[in-house]
């Protein structure tokens, strides 16, 4: 990439990323119905055209935070050894997420906001859901060629995700719970650790 393509495409990314948080403020500060696309036009210093060529909508602007954190996790975990198993690699690209990027989401207290307004307003968790299920399908495709599978005709890259992505998802929900204090990294350790506690189902009946 030449040093011009470098910069343009970290003036997009600063754009974009400039939009996502001021639409995150503001939702946060008011609510989702009293924000508008031109409210955040306005907090980034864009126009509106240019706030529709990146986002469909204040919805998608307000997870697009998410979508890029989850865009981080899965370089790590394509970046992971490829002796480790599928579930030791998620969990050490969460740890590794967790524990040297600076926008992980324990290290930002409105990240722990936006993720329980996720629940109390449809509309956002239809656009974080689709944001989640991009992310889970893009790490299928990395399990499945670190294991040389083919994801469309074996379940295993897919069953491995599942139970790496129902693992952090369950850590993130006793985070963000009402009176909850124990910090997320301890709860995606306690999360792993069961999954590496369980035994496995018996494939055979007697």
């Amino acid at each position: 990439m030449s040093s011009t393509q470098g910069r343009r495409t970290r003036k997009v990314q600063e754009s974009r990323a400039a939009m996502a948080n001021a639409a995150v403020d503001l939702v946060l500060a008011h609510g989702l119905d009293q924000v508008t696309v031109e409210t955040i036009s306005d907090r980034a210093d864009v126009s509106r055209r240019t706030f529709s060529r990146y986002f469909a909508g204040k919805e998608d602007a307000v997870v697009d935070a998410l979508r890029a954190d989850y865009a981080r996790i899965n370089a790590a975990l394509a970046a992971r050894p490829a002796e480790e198993t599928p579930l030791t690699a998620y969990y050490r690209a969460l740890r590794g997420w967790l524990d040297d990027e600076p926008t992980a989401w324990h290290r930002l207290p409105r990240s722990g906001d936006l993720l329980r307004l996720l629940h109390e307003e449809p509309s956002l968790l239809s656009a974080y859901l689709r944001v989640r299920d991009e992310a889970e399908t893009e790490s299928v495709a990395i399990v499945a060629r670190r294991l040389g599978l083919d994801a469309e005709r074996d379940l295993r890259p897919a069953l491995a995700v599942s139970l790496a992505v129902g693992a952090f998802g369950t850590a993130v929900r006793f985070w963000i719970a009402p009176g909850a204090s124990t910090p997320l990294p301890q709860l995606i350790d306690a999360a792993f650790a069961a999954l590496a506690d369980e035994p496995a189902p018996r494939t055979t009946t007697t």
